[in-house]
């Protein structure tokens, strides 16, 4: 057998163990998670507006706290691992999801103390997400300035 039929029959005999993927399903169910999560955040918002006197934005900023505030506690009784087993990346980009990945991060590692655990490991994974964020919109502010500063002269 020659190495070009050996690579062949070795790919025929890989492609019967690999999973199947399942790229539609996946898209699906972090698309409508995503969505009833978003949705939930919307409702919670409009509740606030209704019954508090209170302006949209000041709204929205109770519901991003609530928002976090649930996916911490779902987080600590395990429940929001399980939806983000269930639906992916739909579980993931929300703000709730950025909540997930602090309280786990400083559940993990709580053992360790106040200081050394928690405070130096809970922004192991989000501190890069921060940072990047604070980089994008620095950016992108300067960019706003230059274009209007190249407008209006």
């Amino acid at each position: 057998m020659s190495g070009e039929q050996v690579k062949q029959q070795y790919q025929k005999n890989i492609q019967l163990y690999q999973p199947k993927s399942h790229i539609i399903k996946k898209g699906l169910k972090a698309f409508i998670i995503g969505g009833l999560i978003c949705t939930f955040g919307q409702w919670l918002s409009n509740i606030y507006m209704t019954y508090l006197p209170v302006t949209q934005q000041e709204a929205m900023s109770f519901m991003l706290a609530t928002l976090i505030l649930i996916a911490a506690l779902a987080t600590g009784f395990g429940i929001y691992d399980r939806l983000g087993q269930f639906a992916g990346a739909g579980s993931l980009v929300p703000v709730t999801g950025f909540s997930n990945a602090m309280t786990s991060a400083a559940l993990e590692h709580k053992s360790e103390g106040l200081v050394f655990g928690i405070g130096a490991n809970m922004f192991k994974l989000t501190g890069a997400v921060i940072a990047f964020g604070v980089v994008s919109a620095y950016v992108v502010g300067l960019t706003r300035l230059l274009v209007s500063m190249l407008i209006n002269s």
